[in-house]
């Protein structure tokens, strides 16, 4: 993300700095901080927009997609190999692909790590999943809250446009005895493999 002085800001939009001044007064074109040494900056596409301009999308486009277990490696490659194709149709350039394998409740995930430094850093575009829960299961709108903030755009194939509280409380509970289960008996078989190896 890219932040303007007020000079920066002012010649931007071919006002004097004086001019800029009055309009933070004013309410206008509000700063979007300041330094610890109390001086403005300004977001470079905000001042864009106000100049008349479009702002500047940059960044790569970040496909991402996941799935619970190593043994459905087919399926992955599957839904890597759709977002792809539709980042390729929408025209979007300099497009990276990421995947995972493991719980949507693990936020250890080599990939998912990997995304979440490339956001912010300022390197994201926008970020394209198939659904929000291969993201993660729990914890995905405050990611995408994330992205935003820095001018990422979020797209989910699949939305589901009206989930009701009880089937999203549902799914969450089913997800966490699957992690509980897969965790039980994964360490119930290595005590099995180390009595074995006595």
């Amino acid at each position: 993300m890219r932040l303007l002085s007020i000079g920066e800001a002012a010649a931007e939009l071919s006002v004097a700095v004086g001019t800029l001044r009055r309009w933070h007064r004013q309410g206008l074109l509000m700063p979007f901080g300041r330094t610890v040494g109390g001086h403005r900056r300004h977001q470079r596409d905000t001042v864009r927009i106000t100049a008349g301009a479009e702002p500047a999308i940059v960044g790569k486009t970040v496909c991402y997609a996941r799935v619970s277990s190593h043994d459905q490696a087919e399926q992955l490659k599957t839904q890597a190999t759709r977002l792809e194709r539709h980042c390729t149709d929408a025209g979007f350039a300099d497009i990276a692909v990421m995947t995972d394998s493991g719980s949507g409740l693990n936020y250890r995930k080599k990939g998912l790590r990997r995304l979440l430094t490339d956001i912010l850093s300022g390197r994201v575009a926008r970020l394209v999943l198939v659904t929000k829960d291969r993201l993660l299961r729990s914890g995905s709108e405050l990611l995408f809250r994330i992205c935003e903030f820095f001018q990422g755009e979020v797209i989910v194939l699949d939305a589901v446009p009206n989930v009701s509280r009880e089937q999203q409380l549902t799914e969450d509970l089913v997800e966490i005895l699957t992690v509980f289960s897969s965790r039980l008996y994964g360490s119930r078989s290595r005590k099995n493999l180390r009595a074995l190896a006595a």
